[in-house]
C-alpha cells in the first residue's frame, strides 16, 4: 500500500468520530429542552440510524462510479452544515432535520474503509483496516466525555464544535487526500450494469455464495453485540447502581481494549490465520462472554468479562469486512460495504427497543441469554457457510437480479 493515504485517512477518522460523538451525550437534554417525550427522544435516537439504512448502500455505490473523495467531501460538508443547524436549532423540527440529512449524506466510516481497500493489497488489508478501527475508537472514546466537559458551557456549544471538526475536515480532505480509483475503475463501475439498491438486489447480494454468509453473521453478530451496547448504560444503573461518571470510565476501558486489539494485533492474527477461521474462533468468545455479562454480580468481574468480549469483538469488527471486500470484485466494494453499513444500522434501530423491552420485563439475564443464544447460532451457521466459503469463487452472483456486473482485471 501507498504510505500516504493511511495516516491521512486515520486522522480524518479520528476527527470524523470525534465530531460524531461529541453530540452524543447531548441529544436527549437538548431534545428535553423543547419539551419533547421519551418516545420522540428514542425516535431522535433513531432516526440517523434508519436514514443510514436506506442510504449507506447508495452512497457506497455513488464511490465505486465517481471516486471515494467526492463522496468523502460530501459527507464531511453534510455534517458540518448538520451540526452547524443542530446547534442553531430552534424546534425539534430542525434537530429532526439535522440528524436525518447526516445520516443520508454520511457514510464516511463504508467510505474511508472503502479507500483503505483501494489502496492495499489483500495480505495487508486486514491489518490496515484494524488501524482504521482502531481510529474510530479513539474518536469514540475521547468524544463523548469533550462532549460531556463542553455541555457544561451550553447546549449547544458541542454542536458548534462538531461542526467545527467537520469542516477541517473537509478541508484535510480537499487538500491532503487524492482519489484512490482510477479514471478506468470509475468508468468500469459506471458502465458496469449493477442493478439498482433495491430489496431485490440486496436479497441478491444476500444470496452470493461468499458474500451472503459474511453480510449474514455481520448482521447477527452486530444485533446480539448491540443489544448490549444499547442497554448498557441503564443496566449499569439499575443492576450495579454505577453513576453516569463511572459507566463512561467503563466503556472508555471497552473502547481501550478494542483500539489496542484493533491496532497491534489484527495484522498477528491474519498472517497466521485465514480470516474466516478468525471469524469462526472470534464469534463463540463474544457468546460466551454475553452471558456472563448478564450475570455478574459486580464491577471487577465485569471488568474481567469484559476484556476478552472486547478484545473479540474488536477482532471481528475488522476482520469479516476485509473478508468482505476479498469477496466482490474490485468495482463493487464501496457498494458492498455500504449494504454492510446498512445492515449495521438496522441494527441499531433495533437493538435499543428489543434490549430495552427484556431489562424492564426479564431482567439482566435475559439480555446476556439472548445475546449467547444469538451468538450461538451465528457461530454454528458460519462453521457451516464461511468456512466452506472461502474456497468459493468471488462471483458476481447478480443472477437473481438479471444482470452482470463488469468485472475489472485485477
Amino acid at each position: 500500500m501507498r504510505k500516504g493515504p493511511l495516516p491521512i485517512l486515520f486522522v480524518f477518522v479520528v476527527v470524523d468520530l470525534l465530531g460524531f460523538s461529541l453530540i452524543l451525550p447531548l441529544l436527549p437534554y437538548y431534545a428535553k429542552a423543547f419539551s419533547a417525550s421519551p418516545l420522540i427522544i428514542g425516535l431522535l435516537g433513531t432516526s440517523n440510524a434508519l436514514a443510514q439504512v436506506l442510504a449507506a448502500p447508495l452512497i457506497g455505490r455513488f464511490s465505486d462510479r465517481f471516486g471515494r473523495r467526492p463522496l468523502l467531501l460530501l459527507g464531511t460538508f453534510a455534517g458540518f452544515a448538520c451540526f452547524l443547524m443542530l446547534g442553531l436549532a430552534g424546534s425539534l423540527t430542525m434537530i429532526f432535520a439535522s440528524r436525518i440529512i447526516n445520516g443520508l449524506l454520511g457514510g464516511n466510516q463504508a467510505l474511508a474503509q472503502a479507500y483503505i481497500t483501494d489502496v492495499t493489497d489483500e495480505k495487508d488489508r486486514a491489518r490496515n483496516l484494524g488501524v482504521l478501527g482502531a481510529a474510530f475508537g479513539v474518536g469514540f472514546i475521547i468524544g463523548p466525555a469533550l462532549g460531556g466537559f463542553l455541555s457544561s458551557f451550553g447546549n449547544s456549544v458541542p454542536a458548534f464544535a462538531a461542526a467545527g471538526l467537520s469542516l477541517v475536515n473537509f478541508l484535510w480532505i480537499a487538500v491532503a487526500l487524492p482519489e484512490s480509483l482510477t479514471a478506468e475503475r470509475r468508468r468500469a463501475a459506471a458502465g458496469g450494469r449493477q442493478p439498482p439498491i433495491t430489496a431485490r438486489a440486496m436479497v441478491a447480494a444476500m444470496r452470493r455464495p461468499r458474500v451472503g454468509p459474511l453480510l449474514t453473521t455481520i448482521f447477527v453478530y452486530s444485533l446480539a453485540f448491540g443489544v448490549f451496547t444499547a442497554t448498557f448504560a441503564l443496566y449499569a444503573l439499575r443492576q450495579l447502581g454505577l453513576s453516569a461518571q463511572f459507566t463512561g470510565y467503563i466503556l472508555a476501558y471497552v473502547g481501550v481494549i478494542l483500539v489496542l486489539v484493533q491496532a497491534l494485533a489484527v495484522g498477528p492474527l491474519t498472517a497466521r490465520f485465514s480470516e474466516a477461521r478468525i471469524i469462526v474462533m472470534a464469534l463463540p468468545i463474544v457468546g460466551f462472554t454475553l452471558l456472563a455479562w448478564g450475570f455478574v454480580p459486580n464491577v471487577p468481574l465485569l471488568l474481567v468479562v469484559f476484556a476478552p468480549m472486547s478484545a473479540a469483538a474488536g477482532i471481528l469488527g475488522t476482520v469479516i469486512n476485509s473478508a468482505l471486500t476479498k469477496s466482490v470484485s474490485r468495482d463493487e466494494i464501496g457498494g458492498t460495504l455500504g449494504i454492510s453499513t446498512s445492515l449495521q444500522s438496522l441494527t441499531q434501530v433495533i437493538s435499543p427497543v428489543l434490549g430495552g423491552f427484556l431489562l424492564g420485563q426479564l431482567g439482566a439475564w435475559s439480555l446476556g441469554l439472548l445475546g449467547a443464544l444469538m451468538m450461538a447460532g451465528v457461530t454454528w451457521f458460519a462453521w457451516k457457510q464461511v468456512l466452506p466459503s472461502r474456497n468459493a469463487p468471488a462471483s458476481s452472483g447478480w443472477e437473481a437480479a438479471g444482470t452482470e456486473p463488469t468485472r475489472t482485471p485485477e
